[in-house]
């Protein structure tokens, strides 16, 4: 395996990086992992003498191959050897955030759409509180009497206390809303931008550690969702 940290290399001369001395990246003697690069099946990609592409196509491929019923769904080969590019980013910085395949979301458009647009309404120490060190964002009894006129008004409340067990799919999506709204900041923690195999822009999360695009990568319980509708991006 060639490991890299960013799918950057296709674009350029090989000349100019080292996995280039060891083969040719435009011939047929290796395969490559990028997921825009060339439609191909990941069982064939794994099959030839040298597979390279990024940290995250390799973590993702293992995770989808240990959630198969049948071994021959599998794609990956039996485990080798790797050569690593940039080996300290990847197994110290970039291990920190687990790879995590998530599901997906119940209700997620329409719902995360109105939280996003009910969330705003709420005021920083009045309705809620920021813990800037663990950032975590918290409903003070004032939000939450807020919150539940609110979504009294919206039809959407289902019992008349808001954390009654029958109310439990809104405070997910309201907790997810709030983080999306005043925790998570455009072009620090994320950035919305257009990608080459998709329709539209989508929402492309920041590495904390080294500032790089962590294309492919999703926050998970709804975040991801819940920023998407802040930012008024296509699910």
């Amino acid at each position: 395996l060639g490991v890299s940290v960013a799918s950057i290399y296709p674009q350029q001369t090989p000349d100019e990086h080292a996995p280039a001395r060891l083969y040719d990246p435009t011939s047929d003697s290796g395969d490559k992992r990028w997921p825009h690069f060339r439609p191909i099946p990941r069982r064939q990609a794994y099959e030839t003498d040298i597979t390279y592409g990024t940290s995250n196509e390799f973590g993702f491929d293992y995770l989808r191959d240990n959630m198969v019923i049948d071994l021959p769904h599998c794609v990956q080969r039996q485990l080798s050897y790797a050569i690593v590019d940039e080996v300290d980013n990847l197994l110290i910085d970039e291990a920190r955030t687990p790879l995590v395949i998530s599901g997906p979301a119940e209700e997620a458009g329409q719902r995360y759409q109105i939280f996003s647009r009910l969330v705003p309404r709420l005021h920083r120490d009045e309705d809620y509180t920021i813990d800037e060190k663990t950032r975590t964002v918290n409903l003070t009894d004032v939000g939450i009497s807020s919150m539940e006129r609110i979504l009294k008004r919206e039809g959407l409340l289902k019992a008349p206390n808001l954390y009654d067990p029958s109310n439990y799919s809104l405070t997910r999506y309201l907790e997810s809303a709030l983080k999306a709204q005043v925790l998570f900041k455009r072009d620090r923690d994320y950035v919305v931008e257009t990608v080459e195999t998709k329709k539209g822009p989508e929402v492309i999360i920041v590495d904390e550690f080294t500032g790089r695009l962590m294309l492919g990568r999703r926050y998970s319980e709804g975040l991801h969702q819940a920023i998407e509708a802040k930012e008024h991006v296509r699910f």
